[in-house]
């Protein structure tokens, strides 16, 4: 990878937003060099998509997110690749990780209720021949996403526990 390449992956990172433009400021390229960049990486797969990062406690939508460990005996031939696969399918899964430690993948997940989760957990997941166990975490609340926090401006309070 070039080093203009991996220059326009780390500004895209901070900011997905940021134009030709701004880049060919930053990066002292022209502005159809550092398009044609990002068009490349795109095409390449280096780019896979472009989002938003949302604050739910801002918005009018009720969902619920969990992370689901996920104990499996891996594939011969395929290993975890398989079963990884299959579950990423899923409308439900946002984001999908294979592990090192107590259980193998991590399985995050956004349905619209409680039940919703635990259908998906009971009905999907632990129906494959593969899953040995699974154990779903319930996240509460968000308070740094993709590098972002979530309440800009507001210090998280802190007790202190010095005399």
């Amino acid at each position: 990878m070039k080093g203009i390449e991996k220059d326009v992956l780390a500004l895209l990172q901070d900011d997905s937003r940021i134009s030709p433009e701004r880049f060919a400021s930053m990066l002292g390229v022209t502005k159809e060099e550092a398009a044609a960049t990002v068009k490349e990486l795109e095409e390449s797969g280096a780019i896979v998509k472009y989002t938003a990062i949302v604050n739910g406690d801002m918005t009018d939508e009720e969902t619920v997110e969990a992370l689901i460990e996920v104990k499996v005996t891996p594939q011969r031939g395929a290993g975890f690749d398989a079963i990884a696969q299959e579950i990423a399918e899923h409308d439900e899964v946002k984001n999908l990780y294979l592990m090192s430690g107590g259980y193998d993948l991590a399985v995050i997940v956004e349905c619209k209720s409680l039940k919703s989760v635990s259908r998906f957990v009971s009905e999907r997941i632990s129906t494959y021949d593969t899953v040995l166990s699974t154990a779903t975490h319930f996240i509460l609340k968000k308070y740094k996403v993709e590098g972002a926090l979530m309440k800009k401006g507001e210090a998280i309070d802190r007790i202190s526990v010095q005399p």
